[in-house]
């Protein structure tokens, strides 16, 4: 065999430094998710939800299960829903606006993301403590008697 002809059996140089970025951004995306489960007196992330018998959107969860002054994290849903003051409930998105890593738990009144640190406002998701720039996004839930849902 030539060094021609092996030379085209073989990736060129560009299609592996190209190849070696698709995974390296890949990794990085996938390493942002944050963890999976925390305990339930740090704002318990939770997993899935019901569906709402009005079609109204997914039951995340009952109010009484939302602490007052901290919250739980939906993952599936990406949403973190607050109880800032007695019967006062928030939802945020729960993608830090910094990376796009997943907050981790509630706590203190503020937010937190376990990447590098950013906190956001339970009440307003506004920024208290950086590298973060930007408020959580608010997202849309309905109260409707002790049930909270994703509002469609």
């Amino acid at each position: 065999m030539s060094a021609s002809q092996d030379h085209e059996g073989r990736p060129g140089r560009r299609n592996v430094v190209t190849a070696a970025g698709a995974v390296s951004v890949a990794a990085v995306l996938t390493g942002c998710g944050g963890p999976k489960e925390a305990s339930a007196g740090s704002g318990a992330v939770e997993q899935g939800g019901e569906s709402g018998a009005d079609g109204g959107g997914s039951v995340l969860a009952k109010t009484t299960e939302i602490p007052e002054g901290g919250g739980k994290i939906f993952t599936d849903q990406g949403v973190v829903v607050t109880q800032p003051a007695a019967g006062e409930f928030k939802a945020f998105s729960s993608k830090c606006t910094h990376m796009g890593c997943a907050v981790s738990s509630v706590a203190d009144g503020t937010i937190n993301c376990p990447c590098h640190g950013s906190k956001f406002d339970v009440a307003t998701g506004d920024v208290k403590a950086g590298p973060a720039t930007e408020p959580l996004p608010a997202a849309p839930i309905s109260v409707q008697g002790d049930s909270i849902s994703l509002a469609s």
